[in-house]
């Protein structure tokens, strides 16, 4: 049941595994909670890093920071996708400059420009200065004695890397989960799909003040929908639509009031699919255009996210009839950021301390309990 944040209140419950309980607010609005996530979820899951098509030629690179640490993705000469922290060995400086996917950097080598430490591809150190072969300015050392730096122990420090198509994801966990575990059937779905042949049209960034597991649980259920998205919903028959739930991901699947014809999307069946990827992705397959798009939910701190929405078709030049397309998924961005920035106003006040959840909210259910359980490990 509903707890309100009163002295006479019961203690909310210690777990959610009621399914009329969600996470409790706290989980929401204690900036303590936000560092733990750093650790115990964007630490330990599998994380949407970029999508392959952007560095295609080795050497092309985008970087791509999660929690606290900034990777540098890249394709290596061997055309293998890699993934470093944006850490020199030597003394800890970053790198690269903040590179974005859709305009990546293009490297024979990875220098470091503070002390001009050089790195192949593959993270391994492959050259200093002359300054550390020879002791010249240091009176108590001979150049016999200098050490050599070992190209193994001083290599980049490499994070796990995998894909689901074109889909590029990393690990920052040392020992994790099989990405194909953590993915399931999505895995199977997406790869069935021809991902890779669609380009990147245009990419949309939003800040957005809420914590980003509002937005996520927004996104995750339709209940709003009736109220609060009323164009989009008039090409959609709501009571025939499905939301699935699997282990790590659920699919909305939204069915149209009109058959579509087969050209107008990349998928077979007959509907619109949102996929939810824990912690913090979706890849969006829309039943009236032939083609797709991804979110990454990415936070900022306890009270603001980025939504980093791509778009991808047939074309990188849109159609006008793409290009509304676009405009009406940026209109549901815009009516749903409202929904959630109302929503977190709300939550910060601290009067509520625990929701409850509706039958449909199943899906939100899962994100929540995914959420404790990581919280929990």
């Amino acid at each position: 049941m509903t707890q309100w944040d009163e002295s006479q209140t019961q203690a909310v419950s210690s777990d959610i595994t009621e399914k009329s309980n969600a996470l409790p607010a706290k989980y929401f609005t204690d900036p303590e909670i936000f560092e733990m996530e750093k650790e115990k979820v964007f630490g330990q899951y599998w994380v949407y890093a970029g999508h392959a098509n952007s560095i295609s030629d080795p050497g092309q690179y985008f970087t791509r920071t999660i929690g606290d640490r900034q990777l540098i993705v890249v394709r290596g000469h061997d055309g293998d996708i890699k993934a470093f922290d944006n850490v020199c060995a030597h003394r800890g400086s970053k790198m690269v400059e903040d590179t974005p996917m859709t305009d990546p950097g293009d490297a024979k080598r990875i220098k470091c420009p503070y002390h001009l430490w050089t790195y192949d591809l593959e993270g391994e150190l492959k050259s200093t200065p002359k300054s550390f072969d020879e002791a010249g300015l240091n009176p108590d050392l001979e150049d016999d004695e200098v050490q050599e730096f070992d190209a193994e122990e001083n290599a980049l420090n490499d994070v796990h890397v995998d894909t689901i198509g074109p889909l590029i994801f990393v690990n920052l966990n040392e020992d994790p989960m099989p990405l194909a575990e953590q993915a399931g059937v999505m895995k199977d779905r997406l790869e069935a799909l021809p991902l890779g042949e669609y380009e990147h049209a245009t990419r949309i960034v939003s800040e957005v003040e809420c914590n980003w597991k509002v937005f996520a649980s927004n996104y995750s259920e339709c209940d709003h929908c009736q109220a609060n998205h009323q164009d989009w919903i008039k090409g959609i028959s709501l009571n025939d639509s499905e939301l699935e739930v699997n282990d790590y991901h659920w699919v909305l699947h939204y069915t149209h009031a009109q058959d579509v014809e087969d050209e107008m999307r990349i998928h077979d069946e007959h509907e619109a699919q949102f996929h939810y990827f824990w912690p913090n992705f979706t890849v969006n397959m829309y039943g009236t255009a032939d083609g797709y798009g991804t979110y990454i939910i990415d936070p900022i701190d306890t009270d603001r996210f980025q939504l980093i929405a791509d778009y991808y078709f047939r074309d990188s030049e849109l159609s006008e009839e793409e290009r509304e397309f676009v405009r009406t998924s940026r209109q549901l961005q815009e009516e749903d950021f409202e929904l959630v920035e109302r929503q977190w106003e709300g939550l910060r006040t601290g009067a509520l301390a625990q929701a409850q959840l509706g039958p449909n909210e199943h899906t939100v259910h899962r994100f929540h309990q995914l959420a404790q359980e990581a919280y929990d490990s």
